[in-house]
C-alpha cells in the first residue's frame, strides 16, 4: 500500500482542492457541496473562513507525497466531527481508510461524529471500518445531487482505554 499522511493545508493546495470538489462524480458521492462548486470567488471565502475558524484542523491528504484528498476535525453545537474528501484518482487503493484513522488518531475527544450521504456506499464502509457506528438517519436536500437524500450520522464512542 502506498504511504498516505496528513499535514497542513498549503496556499499551494487550494487550487488541488478546487479543481476535486468540481469532479461531478465526486460531488454525487459527497452530496453535500457547494451550491456553486465553479465559483472560485465563493471558494476561496470558504476556504479562507474555514481554515481561520477556531477548533477547525484542515490537512491535506497526501498518497506518497501527492496530493490525495482533504481532511478535516471540527466542531458543531459541542460535537467533534471528521470528515473526508478523497481525490477520484486516489480511490479504491485504502486511502480514505488510513487517511480516517491518522484523523481519528489526532483527536483525543469522544465520542467523534461523521455525516454522509446513505448512496455513497464506499464512504458508509470506511467509516464502519474505522470503527465509526450509524446512529441516526434524515432526509435533507443535498446541492452535489440537486434533490433530497438520507444522510446517515455515525459516531465513533470512546473504547475502554478511554479513547
Amino acid at each position: 500500500m502506498a504511504h498516505v499522511s496528513l499535514r497542513g493545508v498549503e496556499d499551494d493546495d487550494l487550487d488541488a482542492i478546487f479543481e476535486m470538489m468540481r469532479e461531478p462524480d465526486a460531488r454525487r458521492m459527497a452530496a453535500f457541496t457547494a451550491e456553486h462548486p465553479d465559483d472560485r470567488a465563493e471558494f476561496d471565502e470558504w476556504i479562507v473562513r474555514h481554515r481561520d475558524a477556531p477548533g477547525v484542523d484542515m490537512f491535506v491528504v497526501t498518497e506518497d507525497g501527492g496530493f490525495a484528498g482533504t481532511a478535516a476535525l471540527f466542531t458543531v453545537d459541542d460535537d467533534r466531527e471528521v470528515t473526508l474528501w478523497i481525490a477520484a484518482h486516489a480511490w479504491h487503493r485504502g486511502v480514505a481508510s488510513e487517511a480516517l484513522r491518522l484523523l481519528v488518531d489526532r483527536e483525543p475527544d469522544r465520542p467523534l461524529y461523521a455525516r454522509v450521504a446513505a448512496h455513497n456506499g464506499a464512504a458508509v464502509a470506511v467509516l464502519e471500518h474505522g470503527g465509526f457506528t450509524e446512529v441516526s438517519r434524515s432526509t435533507v436536500f443535498a446541492p452535489g445531487v440537486g434533490d433530497d437524500v438520507d444522510e446517515l450520522v455515525y459516531t465513533l464512542l470512546p473504547t475502554l482505554d478511554g479513547r
